[in-house]
């Protein structure tokens, strides 16, 4: 699974343009997530620049490294790669709901891979879909 992952106010405190101290458990959750579950993460932040290099310089230091830093993969360009990312699953503190827990980031993924979290009202691919008559130009 691809995870793209915020910086500021995920990773660490909220302090930009500085670097905000690191919330507990951040770093080595998403280094579990890495080794034990084996899932790519993406950094998914809005640093640019400089800002981006010390995000990213942050993260190497306490021995995290991302499979990818705001674009989809490794080697690609800003010129070929959009903004938006192929992420199977986004981590952010601005998710609706809010930021859960580091501990139920880890278990949710560790016992239901590849499972919606959320209620179903949330999950669009766990909700049975009415069928319903098409009409209209491509409709039978």
């Amino acid at each position: 699974m691809v995870i793209a992952v915020d910086f500021d106010g995920t990773i660490v405190k909220h302090k930009y343009p500085l670097i905000g101290e690191e919330i507990p458990f951040a770093i080595e959750t998403l280094k579990l997530i890495q080794s034990e579950l084996r899932h790519h993460l993406i950094l998914w932040t809005v640093r640019e620049g400089d800002l981006l290099k010390d995000a990213v310089e942050f993260c190497r230091n306490r021995g995290l490294e991302f499979y990818a830093v705001n674009q989809n993969l490794p080697e690609d360009t800003n010129i070929i790669s959009p903004r938006k990312l192929m992420a199977d699953m986004f981590i952010d503190d601005r998710n609706f709901g809010g930021m859960p827990d580091w501990g139920f980031i880890y278990n949710s993924l560790r016992e239901r891979p590849g499972e919606c979290f959320l209620p179903s009202i949330f999950c669009q691919d766990q909700i049975p879909v009415p069928k319903t008559k098409r009409r209209g130009l491509f409709g039978r």
